[in-house]
């Protein structure tokens, strides 16, 4: 059901995410679908084989491939892995926990758009992506703004009457990463702010 609903929100479907405690906001997801100011936060710092974690419908993974940087998007969403294919990128339908094709040899991973609150427990995510990247490797995640509250919560998509599955997502503040980082193996080199987005890089 949760692939379902976002999928159906990248064709334009109005759906929601809903917490625990009754509130809803928009997920939108179409605006994956195009380039967003800030994006070059994260594409410029991509110099060789690149890793796009919860790729969705791929602007990231599309927009190296077209820089000539090795790409690949991978998404548990089948519809936003056929999205990113038909767009032109390389993209693998895969849990990021699971096995991943060149494991220990992507130079850069990205957890872009808050994907750093995959699973629920970013320390966990992050002590993967020390597996994914090669030694020196670069992980880039973009956060919410510092001083903000890290939270970690039950969220499910909505359509109407219609609702998913409850699953555990993660809001990480730019304040809490470096504790983060050195809980999981790694050392932030930089943060900054683009468009209003914020980014970290760790290696």
């Amino acid at each position: 059901m949760i692939g379902q609903l976002y999928a159906e929100s990248l064709s334009g479907a109005e759906i929601d995410i809903e917490y625990e405690d009754g509130r809803r906001r928009p997920l939108d997801a179409m605006r994956w679908l195009e380039p967003i100011d800030g994006d070059d936060a994260m594409l410029s710092r991509c110099a060789g084989p690149t890793l796009d974690v919860g790729s969705g419908p791929g602007r990231l993974t599309v927009a190296l491939t077209k820089r000539g940087i090795a790409a690949l998007g991978i998404d548990v969403t089948p519809h936003a892995v056929r999205l990113t294919r038909q767009a032109g990128g390389l993209a693998l339908c895969l849990d990021v926990f699971g096995r991943v094709p060149g494991a220990g040899r992507w130079a850069t991973a990205l957890l872009a758009d808050g994907n750093i609150g995959i699973g629920g427990d970013p320390v966990a995510l992050l002590r993967r992506m020390r597996e994914l990247v090669r030694p020196g490797g670069e992980v880039i995640a973009e956060v919410a703004p510092p001083g903000r509250r890290s939270t970690a919560e039950r969220v499910r998509l909505r359509h109407g009457a219609l609702a998913g599955a409850w699953f555990r997502w993660a809001s990480v503040s730019a304040s809490d990463v470096p504790a983060l980082a050195r809980t999981s193996g790694f050392t932030v080199t930089d943060r900054r702010e683009q468009a209003g987005r914020w980014f970290t890089y760790l290696r």
